[in-house]
């Protein structure tokens, strides 16, 4: 039995791809089956490298599709596992710490995913050195987590210090430099430091269009904080076909139903509001609550 196990996990975990929009179609078909191997695991107590990383990846898929109740355990396991295996403070027990703790800070658990990102960061700094360019994605999430609360004069630095680990290490035009840049310009549009952000969406959008596409999902983010900024200053006219474009984008590719696409249908709404637009401003606030 857990020979079998062993073997089916080997395989699946071959074959389940990382969770890109266009795979989430052979990500949902294999979902059963891992279903099965992580409770056989579960069960037996293993402890599979390739159970973890499994677990992991199929985590990810249901966090991107906003399945959070499910992807949580996989998570879980997945730490679990690694954990166990390879001891607390290996870094290969950053992913998983990292994975569960954007989980909750997208369901608004500020307080459970804190002490996530701190570990995880402390366990890269002390593995692979405080500049190096995996230290980035936590540093980058800490940062959007203490924006979140609000915690503005802690997020900016954050921001900064990936911005320039990504410079340094990869390159100024590369696509994961343009991840602080976007949340630095949505940080100071915030503070209402339009002359600022302005620059860093447009930057961070060129980043993207040039090396992913026009129509990829991270356009959409430059593109829907450039609409917000853009209202914000009553320049409604801009603002509009920002909005449609970046709503048009997210929901081609996370489906109408995606809680991403609530952000520019609820800008298109306050734009509508502010102009006196009311019956089209209630149809997208409507359906941004439902």
């Amino acid at each position: 039995r857990i020979l079998w196990i062993i073997c089916v996990t080997d395989a699946l975990e071959k074959l389940f791809p990382w969770a890109t929009v266009d795979q989430w179609e052979q990500c949902e078909r294999y979902m059963p089956q891992v279903q099965a191997c992580a409770d056989w695991i579960a069960q037996e107590h293993l402890l599979l490298e390739n159970g973890a990383s499994l677990c992991y990846k199929a985590g990810y898929y249901l966090f991107s599709r906003a399945l959070y109740a499910q992807a949580e355990p996989l998570y879980q396991r997945a730490l679990h596992i690694r954990e166990q295996s390879v001891g607390p403070e290996h870094p290969d027990v950053a992913s998983p710490l990292n994975g569960l703790a954007n989980l909750y800070k997208d369901q608004g658990k500020y307080t459970e995913a804190e002490p996530l990102y701190q570990r995880a960061l402390h366990i890269l700094e002390q593995s692979v050195g405080p500049e190096h360019p995996q230290m980035a994605h936590p540093l980058n999430n800490v940062a959007i987590l203490y924006f979140e609360q609000g915690r503005y004069a802690e997020a900016e630095p954050l921001y900064q210090r990936a911005l320039r680990i990504w410079e340094q290490g990869l390159g100024p035009e590369h696509p994961q430099a343009a991840h602080p840049l976007n949340n630095l310009a949505n940080l100071y549009k915030d503070q209402g430091k339009y002359a600022e952000a302005e620059p860093l969406y447009q930057r961070a959008l060129r980043i993207w269009e040039q090396n992913l596409g026009s129509e990829h999902l991270q356009v959409a983010y430059p593109l829907n904080g450039l609409a917000a900024l853009r209202s914000e200053q009553g320049r409604y006219a801009e603002a509009e076909p920002l909005y449609q474009r970046a709503l048009r984008i997210w929901e081609q590719g996370l489906g109408p139903e995606h809680p991403q696409v609530t952000h520019p249908l609820n800008g298109l709404a306050t734009l509508y509001s502010k102009q006196g637009r009311y019956a089209e401003a209630e149809l997208f606030y409507r359906r941004a609550l439902y």
